[in-house]
C-alpha cells in the first residue's frame, strides 16, 4: 500500500466525520472498503482512527466528540472483523475480504 493511498483514506474519513452525521460515519466504512478493495483491512481501521484523532484535535464541541467516539467504535469493529477474517485462514485480510465477510457472515456494515 502506498503512503498516498493511506493519506487519501484518512482525508476521506475526515470529510465524513466533518458532516457530523452519524449515518454517514457508519456508512463510511462500507464506502472505504469498496473504494479501496485491495488495501489491507486494518488500514481502514487505522485511517478511521487517525481521522478521529485529527478531528478531535481540530473541533471541540459535544457533537464532534460524539462523532469521534463513533469513529473509534466503528474502527474497532473493522479491526475485529479483520481479525475474524484472518482467524478463518485469510492471511493479511484485504478490504475486499471484509466485503465478502460482511456478505456471508456479518452484514452490519452493509445495512447502514
Amino acid at each position: 500500500m502506498r503512503q498516498g493511498e493511506l493519506d487519501l483514506m484518512i482525508e476521506f474519513a475526515v470529510s465524513c466525520l466533518a458532516t457530523e452525521n452519524h449515518l454517514e460515519v457508519k456508512k463510511m466504512i462500507r464506502v472505504m472498503a469498496r473504494r479501496w478493495p485491495g488495501v489491507p483491512a486494518l488500514s481502514i481501521a487505522f485511517a478511521v482512527t487517525s481521522a478521529a484523532a485529527s478531528f478531535e484535535d481540530v473541533v471541540e464541541s459535544k457533537s464532534s466528540a460524539a462523532i469521534a467516539a463513533l469513529a473509534y467504535r466503528v474502527a474497532a469493529l473493522v479491526a475485529a472483523d479483520a481479525f475474524a477474517v484472518e482467524s478463518m485462514g485469510q492471511v493479511r485480510a484485504t478490504a475486499q475480504d471484509l466485503l465478502h465477510f460482511w456478505h456471508r457472515v456479518d452484514p452490519y456494515f452493509l445495512k447502514l
